[in-house]
């Protein structure tokens, strides 16, 4: 009887671990393709870029390093700003680079998000130019710009709100019909701006921002680190906000104000802005991620089956591999929210993908 229970005991152990290593390979990338040497003349989107100059959108990126007294490190996210500053550029727009205090500011670079137009930024010498040596928002004449663009980071919140240049830019540009757009954090640049009339410009508007789930999911303490939750702060200023599912694609465009929920928000909301500023967006390859996150969106509004169908589909006509290991990483979310049946089916779906 215990040779029995203890051999019971140890299948069960290998189970788990077999389980376990399983699940961490979904999670690895297909490290087949080495894209740190990419250059922007690599990216086949260049080769239908538009050669007319359609005028300048300013790029806003924080100068905050660490999120307040809590030692966290923090700063722009560059895959918010590489991403959307090739989608301008390709469509015909300058991008000039500012930031609250000018100068390098501090970037944040997660090596598991990084993908060739972020690999390209890193190695364009125009692009690293303008970053490490930012305009300072105080001053930046609005009038130069056809629209204004937020990056996201953390910093954002600390060094973004009570920023009277930026509420000037914000305030101008909105006053002339040009474009405000703002992504994942970068939303937090809005809550504060009052419109000639007194009222804040979110009042009755409907937005994006990353959300109080996906925040406190992160950093459980944000509540104490964060001066607001971004969330919390947009529905304060009479923000209709629009979440979508955490960590996956959603933008909201109410006239000429275009916010995105999160870092997988950048490449609909940059297009979105081209639209807004009167153009059809040049046509662009689609990434892995882009494709996983259309499947992850299937799975919450529709279901297992018809993600599954979709993922088949992508899986035969799609023009870039999906992204199995995105997939993976929302099943260990799932997990950790302890949805068992939900882990379960998308740990199914990133397996299809490989």
């Amino acid at each position: 009887m215990i040779k029995k229970i203890l051999l019971g005991i140890a299948l069960s152990i290998a189970c788990i671990a077999g389980l376990g290593f399983w699940v961490v390979s979904l999670m690895l990338p297909d490290d087949s393709v080495d894209l740190r040497t990419t250059t922007a003349a690599d990216l086949a989107y260049f080769d239908r870029r538009v050669a007319e100059h359609r005028g300048k959108i300013l790029a806003v990126v924080t100068s905050t390093a660490v999120m307040g007294d809590s030692g966290k490190r923090t700063g722009y996210e560059l895959t918010e700003l590489s991403r959307a500053y090739y989608v301008f550029t390709a469509n015909g727009f300058t991008v000039d680079i500012a930031s609250p205090l000018g100068g390098e500011p501090p970037v944040v670079i997660d090596d598991e998000d990084m993908g060739a137009f972020d690999y390209a930024f890193l190695n364009d010498p125009v692009a690293i130019e303008k970053v490490s040596d930012t305009k300072p928002v105080d001053g930046v004449n609005p009038d130069e710009y056809a629209g204004v663009y937020f990056v996201g980071g953390k910093g954002a919140m600390w060094d973004f709100p009570e920023n009277t240049a930026i509420q000037n830019i914000v305030r101008q540009l909105h006053r002339d019909k040009k474009v405000v757009a703002a992504v994942c954090h970068g939303p937090a640049a809005l809550v504060n701006v009052k419109l000639d009339n007194g009222k804040y410009l979110l009042e009755g508007k409907r937005v994006s921002g990353f959300t109080n789930d996906e925040e406190l999911f992160l950093i459980s303490d944000a509540r104490t680190i964060f001066p607001f939750l971004l969330e919390d702060g947009l529905r304060n200023r009479g923000a209709k906000v629009e979440p979508g599912p955490s960590y996956l694609e959603q933008i909201s465009h109410d006239g000429d104000l275009l916010t995105g929920q999160n870092p997988w928000s950048v490449w609909a909301l940059a297009e979105a802005t081209i639209e807004q500023l009167g153009y059809e967006p040049i046509p662009r390859k689609k990434t892995g991620d882009e494709y996983s996150t259309q499947i992850l969106g299937t799975f919450e509004q529709q279901g297992y089956r018809k993600a599954r169908a979709q993922l088949e589909f992508f899986m035969g006509n799609a023009d870039t591999p999906v992204n199995h290991s995105l997939i993976a990483m929302h099943a260990v979310v799932a997990g950790m929210k302890m949805d068992v049946i939900k882990t379960l089916q998308l740990l199914l779906l990133a397996s299809g993908a490989r």
